[in-house]
């Protein structure tokens, strides 16, 4: 249901923390000319964890007015309280979003069990879920055994795999149902998922790269793993240097320098250190972005 190069969109403040609405509006034109299959909003590239409740309902109108139908747009809803994540959910299909990002429940590393429970709940709203399964942010992994189990729910299409393991990614390609859409969380391992058999990305990198990444992706779509094995190698180092510090912290200020938004963040998240940014300054002009 959901192919292709999905942009986890990040989220403007301007320097008195509130949200930039005109940056925004910006932003998702910029991804929208760059010809990106779909955006992700209020993700942990969206500083998801900082927005307020009555945020939330502000960023969802302006992104899906601002799209007005032209690609898909997914709500990050998951949360470490499945009670929660379900109203996030269910504020997410009022707002008339295409289907929800769901992370595993944070901190609290709920059994299987738990596991189950927490996304059935949520997929029961009735918004299409993507299982978002990122172990070092998390704190535990989903078992493929357990995503085979939620892809059994009507409403659970799709993962977002950013455990890191390529085996891990190769059992669930293997043993997915059809129909159900396997997509990497991991900019720099979309190559290697896609050559699998993977379905696309929901990255970071296409905020300031839309146009290059989602060309980079629907060749592969097509079928095309000649001519991006060697573009796949010459945005390793944009690859890389992305993650130099905790995301969203590069992307943004990446953004930033390329005069998109302000260098503004919410606390716990800060600033980059200087010679990090020193060093991603120069990984931009490389790359002809400043």
């Amino acid at each position: 249901m959901f192919k292709g190069c999905y942009t986890a969109i990040i989220t403007p403040f301007k320097e008195d923390q509130s949200v930039d609405e005109q940056a925004l509006r910006d932003l998702i034109k910029f991804q929208l000319a760059g010809g990106v299959h779909g955006l992700v909003v209020l993700g942990t590239t969206g500083e998801s964890p900082t927005i307020k409740e009555d945020e939330y309902e502000t960023i969802l109108k302006i992104v899906v007015e601002e799209v007005a139908g032209k690609v898909p747009v997914i709500a990050g809803t998951g949360t470490n309280s499945t009670e929660k994540s379900v109203k996030n959910t269910e504020k997410a299909k009022v707002a008339g979003v295409d289907g929800a990002l769901v992370v595993t429940p944070y901190y609290n590393k709920p059994t299987k069990k738990g596991q189950l429970a927490h996304f059935r709940a949520v997929a029961d709203v009735g918004l299409p879920v993507i299982v978002y399964n990122i172990k070092g942010r998390a704190g535990i992994n989903i078992e493929t055994d357990t995503l085979m189990e939620l892809a059994e729910h009507e409403n659970i299409v799709a993962v977002k795999e950013a455990s890191g393991d390529l085996n891990q990614m190769k059992d669930v390609l293997d043993r997915r149902p059809e129909g159900f859409t396997v997509l990497s969380g991991d900019d720099g391992l979309t190559y290697d998922l896609m050559k699998m058999g993977g379905d696309g990305v929901i990255g970071v990198a296409p905020n300031a790269i839309p146009e290059r990444m989602s060309k980079f992706v629907q060749a592969m779509l097509d079928g095309d793993f000649d001519s991006t094995a060697q573009e796949n190698e010459d945005l390793q180092e944009f690859f890389d240097m992305e993650f130099v510090e905790t995301n969203p912290i590069p992307i943004k200020t990446a953004l930033s320098l390329m005069g998109k938004c302000e260098e503004s963040f919410r606390l716990p998240m800060a600033t980059m250190e200087e010679d990090t940014k020193a060093k991603w300054t120069e990984t931009l002009k490389k790359y002809e972005l400043i």
